[in-house]
Protein backbone atom coordinates (compact mmCIF):
# COMPACT_ATOMS: atom_id res chain seq x y z
CA UNK A 1 0.00 0.00 0.00
CA UNK A 2 1.03 3.44 -0.86
CA UNK A 3 2.66 5.50 2.05
CA UNK A 4 0.37 8.88 1.22
CA UNK A 5 -2.56 6.67 1.75
CA UNK A 6 -1.61 4.51 4.82
CA UNK A 7 -0.77 8.41 6.44
CA UNK A 8 -4.37 9.34 5.54
CA UNK A 9 -6.02 6.04 7.31
CA UNK A 10 -3.80 7.27 10.30
CA UNK A 11 -4.48 10.87 10.12
CA UNK A 12 -7.99 9.57 10.23
CA UNK A 13 -7.81 7.42 12.67
CA UNK A 14 -6.00 10.02 15.16
CA UNK A 15 -9.40 12.15 14.88
CA UNK A 16 -11.02 9.07 16.32
CA UNK A 17 -8.41 8.52 19.29
CA UNK A 18 -8.81 11.77 20.47
CA UNK A 19 -11.87 11.82 21.37
CA UNK A 20 -11.95 8.45 22.88
CA UNK A 21 -7.98 8.01 24.39
CA UNK A 22 -6.96 9.95 27.55
CA UNK A 23 -5.34 12.79 27.01
CA UNK A 24 -2.56 11.80 28.55
CA UNK A 25 -2.23 8.83 26.41
CA UNK A 26 -3.24 10.45 23.04
CA UNK A 27 -0.84 13.47 23.32
CA UNK A 28 2.26 11.17 25.08
CA UNK A 29 2.07 8.03 23.01
CA UNK A 30 -0.29 8.05 20.51
CA UNK A 31 0.47 11.24 18.37
CA UNK A 32 4.36 10.79 18.22
CA UNK A 33 3.62 7.40 16.30
CA UNK A 34 4.27 7.00 12.98
CA UNK A 35 2.54 4.97 10.24
CA UNK A 36 4.97 2.50 9.10
CA UNK A 37 2.92 -0.14 7.25
CA UNK A 38 -0.26 -2.28 6.46
CA UNK A 39 -0.56 -5.95 5.25
CA UNK A 40 -2.71 -9.21 6.03
CA UNK A 41 -5.29 -6.14 8.05
CA UNK A 42 -2.29 -5.45 9.96
CA UNK A 43 -1.81 -1.59 10.70
CA UNK A 44 1.79 -1.28 12.19
CA UNK A 45 3.15 2.41 13.29
CA UNK A 46 6.79 2.82 14.83
CA UNK A 47 8.09 4.37 17.97
CA UNK A 48 11.25 6.17 19.32
CA UNK A 49 9.66 5.77 22.75
CA UNK A 50 10.61 2.39 24.54
CA UNK A 51 7.80 2.65 27.21
CA UNK A 52 5.23 3.62 24.22
CA UNK A 53 5.11 -0.28 23.47
CA UNK A 54 4.10 -1.45 26.71
CA UNK A 55 1.24 1.51 27.47
CA UNK A 56 -0.08 0.93 24.12
CA UNK A 57 -0.62 -2.23 24.88
CA UNK A 58 -3.46 -2.04 27.24
CA UNK A 59 -5.26 0.34 24.59
CA UNK A 60 -4.57 -1.96 21.71
CA UNK A 61 -8.16 -2.57 20.94
CA UNK A 62 -9.58 0.35 21.44
CA UNK A 63 -6.87 1.58 18.69
CA UNK A 64 -7.70 -1.01 16.69
CA UNK A 65 -11.67 -0.48 16.67
CA UNK A 66 -10.78 3.15 15.52
CA UNK A 67 -8.76 2.18 12.76
CA UNK A 68 -11.24 -0.74 11.93
CA UNK A 69 -14.34 1.72 11.61
CA UNK A 70 -11.48 4.23 9.04
CA UNK A 71 -10.89 0.66 6.98
CA UNK A 72 -14.68 -0.85 6.90
CA UNK A 73 -12.84 -4.06 8.07
CA UNK A 74 -11.49 -5.66 10.88
CA UNK A 75 -7.79 -4.06 11.55
CA UNK A 76 -5.52 -5.26 13.81
CA UNK A 77 -2.73 -2.50 15.57
CA UNK A 78 0.62 -3.36 16.13
CA UNK A 79 3.70 -0.70 17.73
CA UNK A 80 6.92 -1.52 17.02
CA UNK A 81 10.00 0.40 18.75
CA UNK A 82 12.38 1.64 16.24
CA UNK A 83 15.97 2.62 17.79
CA UNK A 84 16.91 4.94 14.78
CA UNK A 85 13.42 6.77 15.35
CA UNK A 86 14.66 7.53 18.75
CA UNK A 87 18.13 8.75 18.27
CA UNK A 88 15.92 11.03 15.57
CA UNK A 89 13.95 12.01 18.53
CA UNK A 90 16.36 12.94 21.13
CA UNK A 91 18.44 15.22 18.62
CA UNK A 92 15.69 17.07 17.93
CA UNK A 93 14.20 16.76 21.76
CA UNK A 94 18.12 18.50 22.55
CA UNK A 95 17.83 20.77 19.44
CA UNK A 96 14.39 22.09 20.62
CA UNK A 97 15.93 22.81 23.84
CA UNK A 98 19.09 24.82 22.52
CA UNK A 99 16.57 26.92 20.77
CA UNK A 100 14.34 27.29 23.31
CA UNK A 101 17.05 28.90 25.73
CA UNK A 102 18.25 31.15 23.17
CA UNK A 103 14.47 32.32 22.63
CA UNK A 104 14.35 32.49 26.44
CA UNK A 105 17.47 34.84 26.71
CA UNK A 106 16.99 36.86 23.97
CA UNK A 107 13.45 37.54 24.95
CA UNK A 108 14.63 38.06 28.58
CA UNK A 109 17.46 40.59 26.90
CA UNK A 110 14.77 42.59 25.05
CA UNK A 111 12.60 42.61 27.82
CA UNK A 112 15.24 43.36 31.25
CA UNK A 113 15.23 47.68 29.88
CA UNK A 114 11.55 47.76 29.66
CA UNK A 115 11.07 46.20 32.91
CA UNK A 116 10.93 47.46 36.38
CA UNK A 117 12.59 44.44 37.39
CA UNK A 118 15.66 42.32 36.63
CA UNK A 119 14.53 39.31 34.85
CA UNK A 120 15.75 35.81 36.88
CA UNK A 121 16.55 37.87 39.76
CA UNK A 122 12.96 39.12 40.03
CA UNK A 123 12.03 35.69 39.44
CA UNK A 124 13.96 34.21 42.66
CA UNK A 125 13.83 37.35 44.87
CA UNK A 126 10.86 39.56 44.65
CA UNK A 127 8.39 36.96 43.28
CA UNK A 128 9.27 33.60 45.48
CA UNK A 129 9.38 31.88 42.73
CA UNK A 130 11.08 28.46 41.95
CA UNK A 131 12.38 27.83 38.38
CA UNK A 132 12.09 24.24 38.28
CA UNK A 133 7.99 25.20 38.55
CA UNK A 134 6.60 26.03 34.81
CA UNK A 135 3.86 24.58 32.12
CA UNK A 136 6.50 22.77 30.27
CA UNK A 137 7.47 20.42 33.02
CA UNK A 138 4.18 20.00 34.42
CA UNK A 139 2.44 16.76 33.08
CA UNK A 140 -0.71 16.87 31.81
CA UNK A 141 -3.02 13.62 32.83
CA UNK A 142 -7.13 13.17 33.54
CA UNK A 143 -6.47 14.15 36.91
CA UNK A 144 -5.50 17.70 36.33
CA UNK A 145 -6.45 18.35 32.80
CA UNK A 146 -9.33 20.82 33.67
CA UNK A 147 -6.57 22.64 35.89
CA UNK A 148 -4.10 23.17 33.90
CA UNK A 149 -6.17 24.70 30.96
CA UNK A 150 -7.71 27.16 33.63
CA UNK A 151 -3.86 28.41 34.64
CA UNK A 152 -2.97 28.34 31.19
CA UNK A 153 -5.77 30.86 30.93
CA UNK A 154 -5.36 33.18 33.92
CA UNK A 155 -1.75 33.27 33.10
CA UNK A 156 -2.30 34.48 29.45
CA UNK A 157 -4.90 37.20 30.45
CA UNK A 158 -4.38 38.14 33.49
CA UNK A 159 -7.30 39.47 36.03
CA UNK A 160 -9.72 39.12 32.62
CA UNK A 161 -11.40 35.56 33.59
CA UNK A 162 -11.29 33.29 36.67
CA UNK A 163 -10.13 35.21 38.78
CA UNK A 164 -9.92 34.41 41.70
CA UNK A 165 -9.00 31.27 40.80
CA UNK A 166 -9.02 28.83 43.46
CA UNK A 167 -7.11 25.37 43.19
CA UNK A 168 -7.61 22.31 45.35
CA UNK A 169 -6.78 18.89 46.08
CA UNK A 170 -4.58 16.49 48.49
CA UNK A 171 -1.12 17.02 49.39
CA UNK A 172 1.73 16.69 46.46
CA UNK A 173 -0.54 16.39 43.44
CA UNK A 174 1.15 19.22 41.72
CA UNK A 175 -0.87 22.64 43.00
CA UNK A 176 2.11 24.12 44.02
CA UNK A 177 3.82 23.38 40.84
CA UNK A 178 0.95 25.14 38.78
CA UNK A 179 0.85 27.86 40.89
CA UNK A 180 4.38 28.83 40.15
CA UNK A 181 3.65 28.07 36.92
CA UNK A 182 1.18 30.75 36.28
CA UNK A 183 3.75 33.47 37.84
CA UNK A 184 6.34 32.58 35.36
CA UNK A 185 4.58 32.82 32.63
CA UNK A 186 3.36 36.11 33.29
CA UNK A 187 6.39 37.16 34.11
CA UNK A 188 7.80 35.65 30.52
CA UNK A 189 5.55 37.45 28.71
CA UNK A 190 4.19 40.39 30.66
CA UNK A 191 7.73 41.54 32.92
CA UNK A 192 6.36 44.82 33.35
CA UNK A 193 3.48 43.53 35.59
CA UNK A 194 4.39 42.99 39.06
CA UNK A 195 3.96 39.42 40.35
CA UNK A 196 3.88 37.88 44.30
CA UNK A 197 4.08 34.38 45.15
CA UNK A 198 3.32 33.74 48.94
CA UNK A 199 2.62 30.57 51.15
CA UNK A 200 -0.27 31.32 53.68
CA UNK A 201 2.31 30.39 56.47
CA UNK A 202 4.83 33.28 55.34
CA UNK A 203 1.62 35.67 55.17
CA UNK A 204 0.46 35.03 58.99
CA UNK A 205 4.32 35.26 60.05
CA UNK A 206 4.43 38.94 58.10
CA UNK A 207 1.46 40.09 60.01
CA UNK A 208 2.51 39.10 63.02
CA UNK A 209 5.87 40.56 62.84
CA UNK A 210 3.76 43.91 61.72
CA UNK A 211 1.67 43.57 64.47
CA UNK A 212 4.17 42.87 66.93
CA UNK A 213 5.91 46.51 66.03
CA UNK A 214 2.59 48.18 67.78
CA UNK A 215 -0.87 48.97 67.08
CA UNK A 216 -2.12 49.73 63.41
CA UNK A 217 -4.20 52.97 62.27
CA UNK A 218 -6.98 50.92 63.57
CA UNK A 219 -6.69 51.84 67.01
CA UNK A 220 -5.46 55.25 66.36
CA UNK A 221 -1.52 54.66 66.18
CA UNK A 222 0.57 54.65 62.90
CA UNK A 223 2.55 51.49 62.55
CA UNK A 224 4.79 51.67 59.93
CA UNK A 225 4.78 48.34 59.49
CA UNK A 226 1.30 47.50 59.36
CA UNK A 227 1.43 49.91 56.21
CA UNK A 228 4.61 48.39 54.69
CA UNK A 229 2.49 44.95 55.04
CA UNK A 230 -0.06 46.26 53.64
CA UNK A 231 1.82 47.96 50.25
CA UNK A 232 3.82 44.57 49.94
CA UNK A 233 1.01 42.82 49.58
CA UNK A 234 -1.85 45.39 47.85
CA UNK A 235 0.17 46.55 45.38
CA UNK A 236 0.79 43.97 42.96
CA UNK A 237 -0.54 43.00 39.63
CA UNK A 238 -0.93 39.28 40.61
CA UNK A 239 -0.85 37.71 43.84
CA UNK A 240 -0.44 33.90 44.57
CA UNK A 241 -1.54 32.34 47.65
CA UNK A 242 -0.15 28.73 48.29
CA UNK A 243 -1.93 26.60 51.34
CA UNK A 244 -4.74 29.55 51.82
CA UNK A 245 -6.29 26.66 54.49
CA UNK A 246 -3.75 27.77 57.20
CA UNK A 247 -5.58 30.83 57.51
CA UNK A 248 -8.26 29.45 58.36
CA UNK A 249 -9.75 30.35 62.67
CA UNK A 250 -6.93 33.04 62.46
CA UNK A 251 -9.60 36.11 62.46
CA UNK A 252 -7.02 38.81 62.29
CA UNK A 253 -5.33 37.05 59.18
CA UNK A 254 -8.66 36.63 57.33
CA UNK A 255 -9.88 39.90 57.89
CA UNK A 256 -6.55 41.11 56.27
CA UNK A 257 -6.96 38.43 53.37
CA UNK A 258 -10.26 39.59 52.89
CA UNK A 259 -9.37 43.45 52.91
CA UNK A 260 -6.49 42.58 50.63
CA UNK A 261 -8.75 40.33 48.43
CA UNK A 262 -11.07 43.53 47.91
CA UNK A 263 -9.09 45.98 47.15
CA UNK A 264 -6.60 43.90 44.41
CA UNK A 265 -10.19 42.54 43.02
CA UNK A 266 -11.83 45.60 42.97
CA UNK A 267 -8.42 47.25 41.13
CA UNK A 268 -8.82 43.98 38.31
CA UNK A 269 -5.69 42.61 39.61
CA UNK A 270 -5.75 38.52 39.15
CA UNK A 271 -5.42 36.38 42.30
CA UNK A 272 -4.79 32.69 42.32
CA UNK A 273 -5.26 30.20 45.64
CA UNK A 274 -4.11 26.97 46.33
CA UNK A 275 -5.51 24.62 49.32
CA UNK A 276 -5.57 20.80 50.11
CA UNK A 277 -9.64 21.48 50.25
CA UNK A 278 -12.58 23.22 49.27
CA UNK A 279 -13.39 26.95 50.62
CA UNK A 280 -16.77 25.36 51.34
CA UNK A 281 -14.88 23.39 53.78
CA UNK A 282 -13.66 26.09 55.45
CA UNK A 283 -15.50 25.67 58.42
CA UNK A 284 -13.92 28.14 60.67
CA UNK A 285 -13.78 31.29 58.28
CA UNK A 286 -16.47 33.94 57.84
CA UNK A 287 -19.01 32.99 55.27
CA UNK A 288 -17.36 36.54 53.92
CA UNK A 289 -14.13 35.47 53.07
CA UNK A 290 -15.21 31.64 51.54
CA UNK A 291 -17.77 33.58 49.56
CA UNK A 292 -14.58 35.39 47.63
CA UNK A 293 -12.71 32.60 47.33
CA UNK A 294 -15.82 30.79 45.41
CA UNK A 295 -16.83 33.93 43.15
CA UNK A 296 -14.12 33.31 40.42
CA UNK A 297 -13.41 29.26 39.52
CA UNK A 298 -12.71 26.55 41.19
CA UNK A 299 -10.94 23.68 40.10
CA UNK A 300 -9.62 20.55 41.70
CA UNK A 301 -6.72 18.45 41.29
CA UNK A 302 -7.03 14.37 41.59
CA UNK A 303 -4.88 11.60 42.06
CA UNK A 304 -2.69 11.05 38.91
CA UNK A 305 -3.97 7.38 37.31
CA UNK A 306 -0.73 5.38 36.50
CA UNK A 307 -0.35 6.10 33.01
CA UNK A 308 -0.16 9.79 33.94
CA UNK A 309 2.72 8.14 37.14
CA UNK A 310 4.40 6.49 34.59
CA UNK A 311 4.43 9.76 32.18
CA UNK A 312 5.95 11.76 34.97
CA UNK A 313 8.53 9.17 35.58
CA UNK A 314 8.84 9.17 31.75
CA UNK A 315 9.77 12.89 31.74
CA UNK A 316 12.13 12.69 34.70
CA UNK A 317 14.16 10.41 33.54
CA UNK A 318 14.40 12.19 30.16
CA UNK A 319 14.92 15.18 31.87
CA UNK A 320 17.50 13.92 33.73
CA UNK A 321 19.51 11.61 31.49
CA UNK A 322 18.62 8.76 33.84
CA UNK A 323 17.97 5.52 31.80
CA UNK A 324 15.10 3.95 33.62
CA UNK A 325 13.92 0.81 31.79
CA UNK A 326 10.20 0.06 30.88
CA UNK A 327 9.42 -2.26 33.85
CA UNK A 328 11.28 -0.18 36.25
CA UNK A 329 8.91 2.29 35.60
CA UNK A 330 5.77 0.39 35.68
CA UNK A 331 6.80 -1.03 38.85
CA UNK A 332 7.25 2.43 40.88
CA UNK A 333 3.88 3.89 39.55
CA UNK A 334 1.91 0.64 40.36
CA UNK A 335 3.75 1.44 44.46
CA UNK A 336 3.73 5.14 44.41
CA UNK A 337 0.19 5.63 43.58
CA UNK A 338 -1.01 8.42 46.00
CA UNK A 339 0.70 11.86 44.80
CA UNK A 340 3.64 12.89 42.76
CA UNK A 341 5.56 14.46 45.68
CA UNK A 342 6.28 11.00 46.72
CA UNK A 343 6.53 9.21 43.11
CA UNK A 344 9.60 12.18 42.38
CA UNK A 345 10.81 11.41 45.71
CA UNK A 346 11.32 8.29 45.12
CA UNK A 347 13.07 8.95 41.45
CA UNK A 348 15.05 11.18 43.13
CA UNK A 349 16.40 8.63 45.55
CA UNK A 350 16.99 6.14 43.12
CA UNK A 351 18.70 8.25 40.54
CA UNK A 352 21.34 9.01 43.00
CA UNK A 353 21.63 6.17 44.68
CA UNK A 354 22.42 4.12 41.35
CA UNK A 355 24.22 7.05 40.22
CA UNK A 356 27.00 7.29 43.19
CA UNK A 357 27.34 3.19 43.22
CA UNK A 358 27.22 2.90 39.62
CA UNK A 359 24.77 0.44 39.35
CA UNK A 360 22.30 0.01 36.71
CA UNK A 361 18.50 0.92 37.46
CA UNK A 362 16.97 -2.75 37.17
CA UNK A 363 13.72 -3.79 39.67
CA UNK A 364 15.47 -5.65 41.88
CA UNK A 365 18.26 -3.00 42.98
CA UNK A 366 15.22 -0.67 42.77
CA UNK A 367 13.45 -3.06 45.22
CA UNK A 368 16.50 -3.24 47.54
CA UNK A 369 17.37 1.22 47.55
CA UNK A 370 13.26 1.83 48.73
CA UNK A 371 12.59 -1.08 51.01
CA UNK A 372 10.37 -2.82 49.29
CA UNK A 373 8.88 -6.19 50.76
CA UNK A 374 7.65 -8.73 48.31
CA UNK A 375 5.14 -9.43 51.20
CA UNK A 376 3.58 -5.82 50.72
CA UNK A 377 -0.40 -6.14 50.25
CA UNK A 378 -1.46 -4.08 47.19
CA UNK A 379 -4.85 -2.48 48.43
CA UNK A 380 -7.44 -2.03 46.22
CA UNK A 381 -11.04 -0.66 45.95
CA UNK A 382 -12.67 -3.61 45.78
CA UNK A 383 -10.58 -5.58 48.35
CA UNK A 384 -11.69 -3.04 51.04
CA UNK A 385 -15.51 -2.89 50.74
CA UNK A 386 -15.40 -6.66 50.49
CA UNK A 387 -13.56 -6.80 54.21
CA UNK A 388 -15.80 -3.46 55.39
CA UNK A 389 -18.71 -5.51 53.83
CA UNK A 390 -17.55 -8.52 56.30
CA UNK A 391 -16.75 -6.15 59.39
CA UNK A 392 -20.34 -4.76 59.51
CA UNK A 393 -22.20 -8.13 58.20
CA UNK A 394 -23.65 -7.07 55.43
CA UNK A 395 -22.83 -7.91 51.56
CA UNK A 396 -21.04 -6.22 48.71
CA UNK A 397 -24.32 -6.01 46.84
CA UNK A 398 -26.06 -4.22 50.02
CA UNK A 399 -22.38 -1.61 50.05
CA UNK A 400 -22.79 -0.94 46.54
CA UNK A 401 -26.73 -1.00 46.65
CA UNK A 402 -29.02 2.44 46.78
CA UNK A 403 -29.93 0.48 50.01
CA UNK A 404 -30.43 3.71 52.60
CA UNK A 405 -30.56 1.69 55.86
CA UNK A 406 -28.74 3.26 59.08
CA UNK A 407 -26.42 0.32 58.94
CA UNK A 408 -25.69 -0.11 55.21
CA UNK A 409 -25.59 3.98 54.67
CA UNK A 410 -22.99 4.17 57.31
CA UNK A 411 -20.87 0.99 56.52
CA UNK A 412 -21.16 2.41 52.90
CA UNK A 413 -19.74 5.77 53.97
CA UNK A 414 -16.75 4.13 55.93
CA UNK A 415 -15.67 1.77 52.65
CA UNK A 416 -15.69 5.13 50.87
CA UNK A 417 -13.26 6.95 53.26
CA UNK A 418 -10.78 3.94 53.31
CA UNK A 419 -10.69 3.62 49.78
CA UNK A 420 -9.72 6.55 49.33
CA UNK A 421 -7.24 7.58 52.27
CA UNK A 422 -5.96 3.55 51.49
CA UNK A 423 -5.47 3.67 47.33
CA UNK A 424 -5.36 7.13 46.52
CA UNK A 425 -7.47 6.30 43.17
CA UNK A 426 -9.30 9.12 42.07
CA UNK A 427 -12.68 10.11 43.16
CA UNK A 428 -14.57 9.29 39.76
CA UNK A 429 -12.58 5.94 39.63
CA UNK A 430 -13.80 5.21 43.72
CA UNK A 431 -17.64 6.24 42.28
CA UNK A 432 -17.52 4.02 39.23
CA UNK A 433 -16.51 0.91 42.54
CA UNK A 434 -19.42 1.85 44.51
CA UNK A 435 -21.81 2.99 41.24
CA UNK A 436 -22.36 6.61 42.57
CA UNK A 437 -21.35 10.04 40.89
CA UNK A 438 -17.87 11.66 42.04
CA UNK A 439 -19.58 14.19 44.18
CA UNK A 440 -21.32 12.02 46.25
CA UNK A 441 -18.02 10.13 46.96
CA UNK A 442 -16.25 13.31 47.79
CA UNK A 443 -19.25 14.14 49.84
CA UNK A 444 -18.90 10.77 52.03
CA UNK A 445 -15.26 10.87 52.38
CA UNK A 446 -15.12 14.15 53.98
CA UNK A 447 -18.21 13.63 56.06
CA UNK A 448 -16.54 10.50 57.69
CA UNK A 449 -13.12 12.66 57.94
CA UNK A 450 -15.31 15.13 59.75
CA UNK A 451 -16.84 12.74 62.14
CA UNK A 452 -14.03 11.01 63.42
CA UNK A 453 -13.15 14.57 64.88
CA UNK A 454 -15.53 14.29 67.92
CA UNK A 455 -16.75 10.14 67.67
CA UNK A 456 -14.26 7.84 69.54
CA UNK A 457 -15.71 4.78 68.29
CA UNK A 458 -16.03 5.51 64.93
CA UNK A 459 -12.09 6.16 64.86
CA UNK A 460 -11.63 3.07 66.79
CA UNK A 461 -13.66 1.16 64.01
CA UNK A 462 -11.71 2.76 61.07
CA UNK A 463 -8.68 1.58 62.52
CA UNK A 464 -9.44 -2.24 63.47
CA UNK A 465 -10.34 -1.89 59.43
CA UNK A 466 -7.15 -0.33 58.44
CA UNK A 467 -5.03 -2.88 60.26
CA UNK A 468 -7.35 -5.72 58.58
CA UNK A 469 -7.07 -4.27 55.22
CA UNK A 470 -3.07 -4.23 55.60
CA UNK A 471 -3.02 -7.38 57.02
Amino acid sequence: MEDELIKKIWDDTLVILKDTLLSTTYETWVVPLVAHSFEDNCFCTLTGQNLAVAILQKNNKEISKALSKVCGKDVYFKVVYDEQLHQQLEKEKQKNKKEEQKEFIKNLENRITASRYDGLKQMRSDCNLNLKYKFDNFVVGANNKFAHAVALAVAKDPGKQYNPLFIYGGSGLGKTHLLQAIGHDILFHKPKLKVKYVKAEEFINDLVNALARGMDKASGKNNKKMNEFRDKYRTVDVLLVDDIQLIEGKVRTEEEMFNTFETLHNAGKQIVFTSDRAPDKFENSPDRLKTRFQMGLLADIQVPDIETRMAILTKLASDNSVNMPVDVIEFLAGVYNKNVRELEGAFNTISAYTSINELPVTVEIVKKIINYSEKRKTVTVEGIIDIVAGYYNISVDDIKSTNRMAKTANARQIAIYLAKEMTGESYPYIGECFNRKHTTIMYSHEKVKSDMVHDRNLSLDIKELTDKINM
